[in-house]
């Protein structure tokens, strides 16, 4: 039987110009789907796993639309529930050379910002599951948001259902008077697994970031430098069994360099392959990526290292796909890991 998994989060409207338009220049935008917790579901879903998506959405045509979308990747929408006035919405324009990407977000007053607690029966929502996934961006959007994240949180752990936390932070969403560093520490420290960047550690548990500075093959990573601020995270998270660290190193917008790093509860310190990747296609849901192939490795594999090596590869594949979803399928990872494709240094 498949491992039911739950994520929850706010889905968005992705609106991007074509080519690499700046919004001044276009007359047109393409829209698509999109969000953190959504693209894990869709991620998880093209691996073959059970994966159901929960949110808020206005009773709309565009919000009929975008449940269509998400079960044409078959992912489960049926505990989504409707109300609010709104879905949220973002424009981004594309990166190219060495211009960087833009962002505008317009999610204020959304369907999900206006979510309270008591809106969604959480018990019948995890009814079957095994794994329940969020991700720093809900608490970020209002202090309900953040208040229902902490209820669902509760609720699985009462029911015995595995929590795993991106903790995704994003300063231009933080703007209802509370800062990261004063709500995520309390949500964080309850979950089973977590994934981030050295800098969303530093939010969550007030680390000091070590930097990834790998350019080259040449280049050599000493995972020992990172084993500090792994043991601190730990003994402020109780709960957490593994915790993982995405590493980037951003040379220009097409050449980048990614690898990751697992912690166990007991000690133990894993490094994946570094990949460099020559023509990123469209670096929005790497991280996602990364979180979903964590939680499919943990799932299929006993080897902690196969796991990390997983979700690592599925994070690099993402960069060759356009838009938020990485419509990769696990057998095109597994090719990955194996070497039979991209640039890898062992």
């Amino acid at each position: 039987m498949k491992t039911r998994i739950v994520t929850f989060g706010e889905v968005l409207l992705r609106l991007t110009p074509p080519g690499y338009l700046k919004f001044q220049q276009s007359q047109m935008l393409a829209a698509t789907f999109g969000g953190s917790e959504t693209n894990v579901a869709v991620s998880l879903a093209h691996f073959g796993m059970d994966s159901s998506f929960v949110t808020r959405l206005p009773e709309n045509d565009i919000a009929e639309s975008c449940i269509s979308n998400l079960r044409s990747h078959n992912v489960d929408t049926r505990d989504i529930i409707f109300g609010g006035e709104r879905i949220g919405l973002y424009y981004m324009e594309s990166t190219a050379s060495m211009r960087a990407a833009k962002v505008v977000y317009d999610r204020a007053h959304s369907s999900f910002c206006t979510l309270e607690p008591g809106m969604i029966d959480w018990e019948k929502v995890f009814q079957g599951a095994k794994w329940f996934h969020w991700s720093g961006i809900g608490p970020s959007l209002s202090q309900s948001a953040a208040d229902v994240v902490m209820e669902a949180i509760e609720k699985a752990k009462s029911m015995g259902i595995k929590v795993s936390s991106d903790l995704n932070f994003r300063k231009n969403l933080w703007k209802y008077g509370k800062k990261a560093e004063e709500v995520m520490p309390a949500l964080a420290k309850s979950c089973n697994v977590l994934f981030g960047t050295e800098g969303e550690y530093q939010k969550a548990f007030g680390t000091t970031p070590i930097g990834f500075n790998v350019e080259t093959k040449g280049d050599k990573l000493d995972p020992e430098l990172y084993r500090a601020n792994c043991e601190k995270i730990m003994s402020m998270a109780p709960d957490c069994t593994h915790m993982f660290i995405a590493l980037r190193n951003v040379l220009d917008a097409e050449r980048h360099v990614l690898t990751g790093l697992l912690y166990t509860r007991e000690g133990k310190l894993y490094h994946s392959p570094i990949y460099f990747i020559q023509h990123v296609v469209d670096c929005v849901g790497v991280g996602d990526a990364f979180a979903a192939g964590i939680i499919y490795g943990l799932d299929t594999y006993d080897d902690p290292q196969k796991a990390l090596d997983f979700a690592v590869a599925a994070a690099t594949l993402k960069n060759t796909v356009t838009g938020d979803f990485n419509l990769i399928k696990a057998e095109e990872v597994v090719t990955l890991m194996e070497g039979e494709a991209g640039n890898i240094s062992r």
